[in-house]
């Protein structure tokens, strides 16, 4: 939970992320991460080993480059334009939640994520003001792992990314697609592209500044309690919080 919205500087954006995102990477990371499995390692991550040695270099990174960016980022802004950038990137999410919900045939969600996007484009200034939650249409954050998900394809091992943090073999696969689909990869000016990208990724690792530091804090084995938030906040988000007693792997 820590890096994946970290989406999900120096391109711990979707800027990095399109590079990370493309097949080709990701076939060449599965492999890599095969060859770490252990045999003692627990059911749901396997290769344990290397996803600690990715886990620890995400927070080398995040110590000398995220987080003090992110602290200076939230001291010098105001709390309201804050607030603004962070509907600004959402209500561009909400659009590829939108497909998501669609290809997921939740017709509820659907229709009211795409009230969504009208009402807060429309009428919240391109989606910095979050009219829509205020008039009672809440988001339904939806991506193609989920997706994938929701039609029975398992979750399969538990990995770590560079950069990009928590995830798992479905939804590294689906990063690609998520990629493709996110409205930001389709702004042409390249220089404003990665602009947004790193102001999206330093607002999101702003906003997360003291849940890690409480998981610092808190936690003995940062690594493992990472680890089996994730994998329980994603079988959430695939049922919408109605897991199955009988899942053991989505």
């Amino acid at each position: 939970m820590n890096f994946n919205q970290l989406s999900r500087l120096a391109n711990l954006t979707r800027a990095v992320e399109p590079a990370m995102r493309r097949a080709g990477a990701v076939g060449l990371l599965v492999l890599t991460v095969g060859c770490a499995s252990g045999p003692h390692a627990s059911p749901n991550d396997p290769f344990e080993p290397f996803n600690r040695g990715v886990s620890s270099f995400n927070d080398r990174v995040d110590d000398a480059v995220l987080r003090p960016v992110a602290t200076a980022y939230r001291k010098v802004l105001p709390s309201p334009v804050r607030t603004g950038v962070g509907n600004f990137f959402d209500n561009l999410s909400d659009v590829w939640s939108f497909a998501n919900s669609a290809l997921q045939l939740k017709v509820q969600n659907t229709a009211e994520t795409f009230m969504r996007v009208s009402v807060n484009t429309v009428f919240g200034l391109a989606g910095l003001l979050d009219v829509a939650t205020e008039a009672g249409l809440y988001r339904h954050s939806e991506d193609f792992g989920q997706t994938l998900g929701r039609w029975g394809v398992g979750s399969g091992p538990y990995v770590v990314l560079p950069l990009l943090g928590p995830s798992t073999l479905r939804d590294t696969l689906a990063l690609p697609v998520d990629s493709a689909g996110s409205v930001l990869g389709h702004v042409n000016d390249i220089p404003v592209r990665n602009s947004m990208y790193a102001l999206r990724a330093v607002d999101t690792r702003a906003n997360l500044l003291r849940a890690t530091q409480l998981i610092g804090d808190a936690a003995l084995d940062k690594y493992t309690f990472t680890r089996d938030a994730y994998l329980q906040r994603r079988r959430n988000d695939v049922y919408d919080g109605n897991v199955p007693d009988d899942d053991s792997e989505r």
